[in-house]
């Protein structure tokens, strides 16, 4: 086997990766990637996993088939993406299904004897970046015979898969890159939702860094100068109702009035950082109050920017009870990939 470093320009990454070991990268937010194409009979992926929680699956799509792989809960594990008696072209996608239940350090890379890297497939000029909850990781997303159902009992991450998230699919038929910071459970404001038990993070706080996950080490901030998205998607406002939902229970009260101030200061922080880029503000199909909605649209009007829009899908809050299946993702994505088209944005 020939080993290939993983700093070669033939390699293509894509999202919010940790590469300040270019030989040594690693992967945080679900929808994170490595392409690339070679000539030979085998390619095999070596890997590092660090997990918190579930166990933890890693995908590929291999001459466009889709394959799943569990990793090993702590250490190294061998992914093996295709093994042919002849040489032959051959492109691999290889991605992380899940969130930050668990991190993965990519060690090395090898393809077979007499094997060569091709040239790399070019990059979308459009990109995407999302800023969401368990929804936009694509988390239970494949659970399709619980479809209308509550999640199935101990999934574990199992069905959880970023490649059916509706993140990564209007990405896909925008033809754009995507950057996916989502999180499971997670809110805007720290002390609400359900990422970090006991000590809940919001989004305000994870939304400018690179690891996060507190129970692997400390937070690193992101780089912001890697990549500028021309349209920002910003759909929180889902597990903010835990512990309490006040939004449901006092609109005008002084908790909602507080959390609309903290949603327009983080949009704000947004627009600073990328002063270019359009924001659409929106929640998903997943169960929840209208009244969430109804601040964060709210919102959005009170600030008067033509930068900031709210989009509503057909059915927001109306989905399937726990997490969206594919089919759900899909009707979002389609959805939202219409709306986009029809927005004047710049460089688009």
């Amino acid at each position: 086997m020939i080993e290939i470093d993983l700093d070669r320009e033939e390699l293509v990454y894509s999202g919010r990766i940790d590469r300040r070991n270019r030989k040594r990268p690693e992967f945080i937010f679900p929808a994170s990637s490595l392409e690339f194409r070679f000539f030979g009979r085998k390619a095999v992926l070596v890997l590092e996993n660090r997990n918190v929680y579930w166990n933890n699956y890693v995908g590929a799509i291999v001459d466009g088939v889709q394959k799943c792989w569990i990793l090993k809960k702590e250490g190294q594990t061998e992914i093996s993406f295709l093994e042919e008696e002849q040489d032959g072209v051959h492109s691999v996608l290889f991605f992380k299904r899940q969130d930050s239940c668990h991190e993965i350090r990519l060690c090395s890379l090898l393809v077979s004897d007499g094997g060569r890297m091709l040239e790399a497939p070019e990059k979308p000029k459009r990109k995407i970046e999302v800023y969401g909850d368990s929804v936009s990781a694509g988390e239970v997303s494949e659970a399709v015979d619980w479809f209308g159902r509550a999640d199935p009992p101990n999934h574990n991450g199992r069905f959880s898969n970023s490649w059916y998230s509706y993140a990564w699919i209007t990405a896909r038929k925008l033809h754009a890159q995507l950057h996916d910071i989502a999180q499971g459970g997670i809110a805007l404001m720290d002390g609400t939702g359900w990422f970090g038990t006991p000590d809940l993070i919001g989004m305000e706080t994870i939304w400018n860094q690179m690891h996060y996950q507190t129970e692997l080490g400390e937070m690193v901030s992101w780089d912001f100068s890697d990549y500028t998205p021309d349209v920002v998607i910003v759909a929180i406002g889902q597990n903010d109702s835990h512990p309490e939902d006040y939004m449901k229970e006092d609109r005008m009260g002084e908790k909602a009035v507080l959390w609309r101030e903290r949603y327009w200061i983080f949009l704000e922080k947004i627009l600073a950082q990328y002063p270019k880029a359009h924001v659409v503000c929106c929640t998903t199909l997943l169960n929840h109050d209208i009244g969430w909605d109804l601040s964060i649209e709210q919102v959005c009007k009170e600030m008067a920017d033509p930068r900031v829009t709210y989009f509503w899908f057909q059915r927001t809050g109306q989905g399937t009870p726990g997490h969206l299946r594919t089919l759900e993702a899909e009707e979002m994505a389609e959805e939202l990939a219409a709306y986009l088209e029809s927005l004047e944005i710049e460089g688009w």
